[in-house]
């Protein structure tokens, strides 16, 4: 009788201790998680109404992606889409429309060099999301105004806003100085700044040439 109650309560003992490491692991799951993605985590949550499905499937796009090997550009490449990109924006100025179709057209070439699958959009943004979760939402913003300028129902506004947010997944897709604006000692932050001064100047320009 008294070993049937030691091994009762040591099995007790093993079974709360597992529990223990168990939760812990979890929430140091959920943390990392939590931080890896940022907004996209609770989007992610959100969208799956289930905190253990969204971690399964924020999970999965991390292993998708590792198994991608992304690489990042050659030096050649990154100057020559830097270059292509001053071009798109500048064209902003007399034409905004074609502006926007190419700053996406140029964003998924920079993807498809870098080694991202150019297939399924919500694919696009979930792996996007693994490695560059700050503007995510920049991309899916751009693209919902892009789907508005192909059914001709997005304003010049709605259109410099776009080549904003594209701009932003542009420099983060980059990940080279290249890609800043000088000063090159200054912080992403301050590069958005300025290229959305930028737009605001081509958008006035393109205001004042209608007149």
């Amino acid at each position: 009788m008294a070993s049937t109650t030691i091994w009762l309560v040591a099995a007790i003992v093993v079974i709360a201790v597992v529990a223990a490491l168990w939760l812990v692991m979890s929430r140091r799951r959920s943390q990392q998680l939590r931080e890896r993605f940022g907004a996209e985590y609770d989007r992610t949550v959100k969208t799956e109404q289930n905190i253990r499905r969204a971690e399964a499937s924020l999970t999965a796009r991390a292993k998708r992606v590792e198994a991608l090997h992304i690489r990042p550009l050659a030096q050649d490449d990154a100057v020559r889409f830097d270059a292509n990109w001053r071009a798109v924006q500048a064209r902003f100025v007399d034409d905004p429309k074609g502006a926007v179709t190419e700053a996406d057209r140029l964003v998924g070439e920079v993807m498809g060099v870098r080694g991202y699958p150019l297939g399924d959009f919500e694919q696009r943004v979930a792996d996007i999301s693994v490695d560059h979760p700050d503007v995510v939402t920049n991309y899916r913003a751009a693209r919902e105004i892009a789907l508005l300028h192909t059914r001709g129902q997005a304003s010049t506004e709605d259109l410099r806003q776009a080549m904003v947010h594209y701009r932003a997944l542009f420099t983060d897709l980059l990940q080279t100085d290249v890609a800043r604006e000088p000063p090159a000692a200054a912080g992403r932050d301050d590069g958005r700044v300025r290229d959305a001064a930028a737009m605001d100047a081509a958008q006035d320009a393109h205001t004042e040439r209608r007149r």
